[in-house]
């Protein structure tokens, strides 16, 4: 019994020393953008963005591999420029806001390959999650003319819409899809250290 509660205590210990080894950054919603990219009736690309999102990056400079990184998306944010089609996307042909109004995700850990690394975790979407790898590269840190110190983080990455259940599209006469199924995702994130 002491044995195992003396476990207990070191692996807390161990937890607490990674966590406070990492430095707590705020997304900067003013200075980010999470956007995307997805096939129109195969000869063109809507781009779009998310105007809502907030996260929390904790940044261990010395070692990586101890930071973590979790996002959470309003879905009904989501601005292609055009009301209709927006509205058409909040729906539950495609991401069904009502019933699922964030998109989330949470690092499980972070690895490096070759000059920038990779942030593997699970991404929520549509009520479906699946394990994700997110590469990315760090731009790397400043201190701005407040005092506040800021990193700039850039990524991205293809999803399949279908592995999250947003299968709505029709075929063309061609055989194409007016909505492809592949979505292209960019991120340019901007984050404050917190003091």
């Amino acid at each position: 019994m002491f044995k195992k509660s003396l476990t207990v205590v070191i692996l807390g210990l161990l937890l607490v020393g990674t966590a406070l080894s990492a430095d707590r950054y705020q997304i900067d919603p003013v200075h980010s953008s999470i956007a995307f990219s997805v096939r129109h009736m195969v000869i063109n690309k809507v781009k779009g963005n998310f105007k809502e999102f907030t996260g929390t990056i904790l940044y261990d400079e010395k070692d990586i591999s101890k930071s973590s990184v979790s996002v959470t998306i309003q879905a009904a944010s989501i601005d292609t420029d055009n009301s209709k089609r927006d509205d058409h996307l909040r729906s539950a042909d495609f991401f069904d806001v009502q019933k699922y109004p964030t998109i989330t995700f949470k690092s499980k850990r972070i690895v490096k390959e070759g000059d920038g690394y990779v942030a593997i975790g699970d991404l929520t979407m549509h009520g479906v999650t699946r394990e994700v790898r997110i590469p990315f590269q760090i731009l790397g840190k400043v201190v701005d003319p407040w005092g506040n110190t800021r990193i700039g983080v850039e990524a991205s990455l293809i999803l399949n819409r279908h592995d999250f259940g947003i299968s709505w599209s029709k075929t063309l006469d061609n055989g194409g899809l007016v909505v492809g199924n592949e979505v292209m995702i960019e991120l340019n994130i901007e984050a404050i250290k917190q003091k």
